[in-house]
């Protein structure tokens, strides 16, 4: 390495470090599609639950069942990038193909946060 080079990092601009090179090993990688998904949480790790509904019209079912196919653990940090890349992902989608609208949003958003809203009220 050149003197140069070793100043600059390799970047071009002194005293700023490279960015790390991410090689992605996808040799191991399985695919599993999911039409449901539901999390819990403690203080040291967020569990992600992904599944399968096979009901075709849940709306005039009174009861249907959720196969689970993947439980996905993550730590607190990982977690927040997780939300924050979603977040990312999906408001460049709705930019190109629309708004998303889901049904009763605002009353999961609210039990979340533990506000005692009727679900009838939200939307």
């Amino acid at each position: 390495m050149t003197d140069e080079k070793a100043a600059t990092n390799g970047t071009g601009e002194v005293g700023k470090p490279a960015a790390p090179v991410v090689n992605w090993d996808d040799s191991e990688m399985r695919t599993v599609y999911a039409n449901v998904v539901n999390a819990a949480s403690t203080r040291e790790e967020v569990t992600l639950f992904f599944g399968s509904n096979q009901t075709w019209n849940p709306g005039e079912a009174k009861e249907f069942d959720v196969k689970l196919l993947e439980r996905v653990i993550l730590n607190p940090h990982a977690s927040k990038r997780l939300f924050v890349l979603l977040g990312a992902v999906l408001s460049q989608y709705e930019k190109r193909f629309g708004e998303i609208k889901i049904e009763g949003l605002k009353a999961v958003a609210n039990a979340a946060k533990g506000d005692k809203e009727p679900a009838a009220k939200a939307s």
